[in-house]
């Protein structure tokens, strides 16, 4: 039995649609960007993001910052 290929993944950014407690890929990419910091987290790594306002965090700490600025 053969395994099937993993489909490619982009150098580029993904996009994500964040569910409650996971998220699914629209259209593969290799990260997404923190909506405060700007930095570029790999999927692998991404564990903090908002289904409100459907944005990615790199760290509790860009996921407190942008939750006080409510």
């Amino acid at each position: 039995m053969t395994t099937p290929a993993p489909l490619p993944v982009s150098p580029s950014a993904a996009t994500l649609h964040y569910g409650d407690g996971e998220f699914a890929v629209l259209r593969p990419g290799a990260y997404v960007t923190c909506a405060v910091s700007g930095v570029p987290i790999p999927l692998a790594a991404l564990r903090y993001w908002s289904v409100e306002r459907q944005e990615a965090y790199a760290s509790p700490l860009e996921f407190m910052t942008a939750a006080r600025d409510d």
